[in-house]
């Protein structure tokens, strides 16, 4: 990108231990300020991994949907979900419903569909008053700092999904596929590489394998790209894990994850990999109207317990497919 000797680049502040922060100067149009500096946003994401934009006002949904909007190559619909959302159209949703108490340990959005957002897109209309963090982690940072001999095993074997889809917890099928029809749902799983079994009780349960570690597009850089640890058994609090085991049973839990052979994953192992995402986790507290830009593909993220109320929209941004990120298993939809 060239800029005229008028204009100098955007400067984010990179101290160590925080993310990217870009303070911007007074603006009445924050969305036609992202228009003019998109590019050069877009930019940014993709050297550091993520920018949080600060200055912007950012109050009101309308405002909020034109600049993700303006920044995004394109928005797409969630499939797959495994928490409830509210959707405003657009490809606008609020963030997942998820008990204020309780940390959203890292991932990467959607990582276990065979197409996911390259860029997540959120804004802070209302802060918390304490807590509620977005924060983020480098994923190459992650898998170089993970043992050789797990990254190797999961990059050859990959990572097995198990999800028990029913109206008592977690998303609903009809949430999730976004549609009440159960003949769409078998197709959407046919052309994912889902294998699916309807319950007698009315319940899905599916089943997926994927790759634990990709390629991204556009640098080449290799991601660790899963949620292995977040959506494990080990990763819930252990009294509510001991209250759907006796509820459910061990293979109702509403997800789970194994390796790709289908042997299960022990609970130091899943400790070990959420120990590696804290010894590499960055955080900047939300302030109102914030804008954090993330990359998807580079940089995981989670959501820190809070008090207060929370108010933060979503986008899912700039959709890429798994088989443009050189995966290290075969899925065959079909």
């Amino acid at each position: 990108m060239s800029f005229s000797p008028t204009t100098r680049p955007l400067e984010p502040d990179l101290r160590l231990g925080r993310v990217p922060v870009l303070t911007t100067g007074p603006t009445d149009d924050p969305s036609r300020w992202t228009g003019e500096h998109r590019d050069e946003l877009r930019r940014l994401v993709t050297e550091h991994g993520a920018v949080l934009v600060r200055g912007l006002g950012l109050r009101d949904l309308a405002r909020t949907t034109w600049v993700f909007g303006r920044l995004a190559s394109g928005l797409m619909d969630e499939k797959e979900a495994f928490a409830a959302r509210q959707s405003f159209g657009n490809g606008v949703y609020s963030s997942s419903k998820w008990p204020p108490t309780q940390q959203m340990c890292m991932h990467h959005e959607l990582s276990y569909a065979l197409r996911f957002p390259g860029m997540m897109e959120f804004a802070c209309l209302t802060s918390p008053a304490g807590g509620g963090a977005t924060a983020l982690a480098d994923s190459p940072t992650v898998l170089d700092a993970l043992p050789d001999a797990l990254v190797e095993r999961f990059e050859r074997e990959g990572w097995l999904l198990t999800r028990n889809y029913n109206d008592d917890i977690g998303a609903s099928w009809t949430d999730a596929f976004g549609t009440e029809d159960p003949a769409a749902v078998e197709d959407y799983c046919r052309a994912a590489a889902i294998e699916f079994a309807w319950q007698p009780d009315g319940g899905l349960r599916t089943r997926q394998r994927r790759s634990a570690v990709i390629h991204h597009p556009l640098t080449g850089r290799r991601c660790w790209f899963n949620q292995i640890a977040f959506l494990s058994e080990w990763t819930l609090d252990p009294e509510i894990r001991e209250y759907l085991v006796d509820v459910y049973g061990a293979d109702g839990l509403p997800f789970n994850t194994r390796y790709g052979n289908g042997d299960a994953i022990s609970e130091e192992t899943v400790d070990l990999i959420n120990r590696v995402y804290q010894a590499n986790t960055v955080r900047e507290p939300w302030q109102d109207g914030d804008l954090l830009l993330v990359d998807n593909l580079r940089t995981a993220h989670s959501r820190e317990a809070y008090e207060g109320r929370r108010d933060v929209l979503v986008a899912l941004a700039d959709p890429v497919r798994l088989a443009d990120c050189s995966p290290t298993v075969e899925v065959t939809p079909s």
